[in-house]
């Protein structure tokens, strides 16, 4: 029997499909990562179904157990505590397993926090490159986000509360100073979106405290970015009395030139102009 992937609600539990409530009754047992949270969900539709436990801490061995399972004519129905399992949360080791033995496997459309969370950024959705949680720590995860600094795409990652402000760090330092935005508790009471540059969201979540469930969008970088005429177009812009943030803004749109770099050099010019 198939094993199949129900996406379940990120935050509203009216955000789930008429066919997940068809396969999760259908299903004869449901792995999922929290059999707590995942019983709040069906008690809300009346199924009651056998639940296993599926989590990042077992997920090896229950991927076996669930295969001999669904080996033996059991229809499996995979779920994690919100979204579409696989992605970011456990899934992928029977999904795996399951595509290795030759079981069917079918995943269902539904509820994710990325598609959201990039349109309510404002930033332009596509391409787009969902890059799962930054690897803020040590010396190899700021190489893996260095790598992204060239990639003319959109760059989506999930981000924990405790976290927030040393990965909004390590993002700045390793792909410069672009628009991004905080998309946080998406689908629930209190959704929320912050618009700014990645320095004017490190300088936010150092200054409040920002909780629930989040995602960070930034803005791709872009193959232009080392045009060598910008400063010449900072200067000439300077020269006809526009001010130093617009310029910024202007050279970020047009080359993704970090605004922080772009101000520095202007008041560096500005300081050399002033000693002569």
């Amino acid at each position: 029997m198939p094993l199949v992937i129900v996406p379940t609600p990120v935050g509203n539990m009216e955000d789930i499909t008429l066919r997940a409530l068809r396969e999760l009754r259908l299903a004869d047992v449901i792995a999922c990562e929290d059999t707590r949270r995942t019983l709040k969900l069906l008690n809300r539709y009346g199924i009651k179904k056998p639940l296993l436990s599926y989590h990042r801490h077992n997920e090896r061995s229950r991927a076996q157990e669930l295969l001999r399972r669904m080996q033996g004519g059991e229809r499996v129905a995979l779920v994690s505590d919100a979204g579409t399992p696989g992605i970011s949360d456990p899934g992928y080791a029977l999904i795996e397993a399951a595509s290795s033995a030759g079981i069917l496997v079918d995943a269902l459309p539904g509820a994710n926090a990325i598609l959201p969370a990039l349109l309510l950024s404002g930033i332009r959705p596509y391409p787009f490159m969902f890059a799962g949680f930054p690897e803020a720590v040590g010396a190899k995860g700021l190489k893996k986000l260095e790598r992204l600094a060239g990639l003319d795409a959109t760059l989506v990652f999930f981000a924990a509360p405790h976290d927030l402000s040393r990965e909004l760090a390590a993002l700045l330092s390793c792909l410069g100073d672009r628009d991004a935005a905080i998309v946080r508790e998406i689908s629930k009471i209190h959704q929320e979106v912050i618009r700014d540059s990645l320095s004017g969201l490190a300088d936010t979540a150092a200054s409040r405290e920002i909780k629930g469930e989040i995602v960070i969008v930034v803005a791709g970088g872009s193959e232009t970015a080392e045009a060598p005429d910008w400063r010449a177009e900072a200067l000439d812009m300077k020269a006809r009395g526009i001010f130093d943030k617009e310029i910024a803004g202007a050279l970020f749109e047009r080359y993704s030139i970090p605004r922080n770099e772009v101000k520095a050099f202007l008041i560096e010019t500005s300081e050399v102009k002033d000693d002569d």
